[in-house]
């Protein structure tokens, strides 16, 4: 059994087998940022992900897989007819713009999943990220959220608009589905359930 979550019909469940291969970029030197005499915890918005040489040492292997946004950018045009057989999905990092994906490919539905990747679960640009694919971008794909991904997020990132979840390995996902019962009646508005509780409910 994979730690791999799905909602199903709005339940969640645990998924046997994954069928998306995730890409990563080879490792490259680590950028070490100062601000104010302290370093940097996050990548800065906007920020470049990755160098061309890593870009072009990244090997796609044959089936589905999840390619990293420098990675798709850059090799668009080849993976034309993989695109078109719904064999390439893209991930983001956190700090990555959901606009620059959307310019380059408006019609995001050509993507049958997009991942976004928490690299540390305190960083909640992933929930924006999420927020702005279903609602401004009108993505309605599988939206993954993997990485630092904890039961005490699931709750909140299905609000956004996840529907399905990579639990970190050392966590058992089993248990974490529970979580998603955390709370019976959200107050605010979501992406999932757009009316705030005072519109849903008559006084």
């Amino acid at each position: 059994m994979s730690q791999l979550i799905k909602l199903q019909a709005g339940v969640p469940g645990l998924v046997e087998a994954d069928a998306w291969q995730l890409v990563r970029l080879p490792a490259g030197e680590a950028e070490v940022k100062k601000q104010a005499g302290k370093v940097v915890q996050f990548r800065l918005t906007g920020a470049e992900t990755a160098s061309a040489g890593q870009i072009d040492a990244t090997e796609v292997p044959a089936g589905p897989v999840l390619l990293p946004l420098s990675v798709f950018l850059a090799r668009r045009d080849a993976l034309a007819d993989r695109l078109a057989a719904r064999e390439i999905g893209v991930w983001l990092e956190t700090h990555e713009l959901v606009e620059t994906l959307a310019e380059a490919q408006p019609d995001l539905s050509v993507f049958p999943v997009i991942g976004v990747h928490i690299e540390r679960f305190a960083d909640g640009r992933a929930y924006s990220a999420a927020a702005l694919l279903r609602t401004r971008f009108g993505f309605t794909g599988e939206l993954r959220a993997f990485g630092d991904v904890l039961r005490d997020q699931l709750f909140f990132l299905r609000r956004v608009g996840f529907d399905a979840f990579l639990v970190r390995a050392d966590r058992n996902a089993a248990e974490a589905i529970a979580s998603f019962n955390d709370f019976s009646e959200p107050y605010q508005g979501s992406t999932v359930i757009e009316a705030p509780l005072w519109r849903r409910h008559a006084r």
